[in-house]
């Protein structure tokens, strides 16, 4: 199986990055892509530079269409999206002929170093991202993210452990 995960922040040291990719390896059998955001970085969308698709935003979705899974987890900056995470969504939604995720399943994360963990931003993908041509195979918000994991051992909360281990568990189980 093929994964690709990002965490949706430009953060050099990512918190939602280190999630994701702590979720992602969790998986058995699989081989991961990972992306920093950083590496899309593109003009702020307008449909005055909608023309000519910049390329970054064609490798991005060329990255989405290449892997089974997508596990990503989203930074919250004012109860939504990150800036740079709106921006690339908002170019890889021009290209012609496509839905953002094109119709693939996504393991969708959030955590913040506060108590409610992203999930205002988890509300707001939750119901978004399926008219993108998202399908949610699961979601879990990390709450307190420093108090919650840490590098060498990744989530330390035994509950929440649990509840990461079980999504992986029950979409490997669920899937070919």
């Amino acid at each position: 199986m093929k994964i690709l995960t990002f965490g949706a922040s430009p953060s050099k040291h990512s918190i939602n990055r280190r999630f994701a990719r702590f979720v992602a390896g969790l998986f058995t059998n699989a081989e991961i892509t990972a992306l920093d955001l950083n590496d899309f970085e593109m003009p702020i969308f307008s449909v005055d530079r909608e023309h000519p698709i910049r390329e970054e935003a064609l490798k991005f979705a060329k990255h989405i269409d290449e892997t089974d899974l997508i596990v990503m987890s989203l930074a919250e900056n004012n109860g939504n999206y990150s800036a740079a995470f709106k921006n690339l969504y908002d170019w890889v939604s021009r290209i012609p002929n496509r839905k953002v995720w094109n119709n693939k399943k996504i393991l969708l994360l959030s955590t913040s170093p506060g108590g409610r963990g992203g999930s205002s931003v988890m509300e707001i993908a939750l119901k978004r991202f399926p008219f993108d041509g998202a399908v949610i195979v699961g979601s879990m918000s990390l709450p307190s993210f420093n108090q919650n994991f840490s590098d060498s051992e990744g989530i330390t909360n035994p509950e929440f452990l649990a509840k990461a281990k079980e999504l992986v568990e029950g979409f490997q189980h669920t899937s070919p």
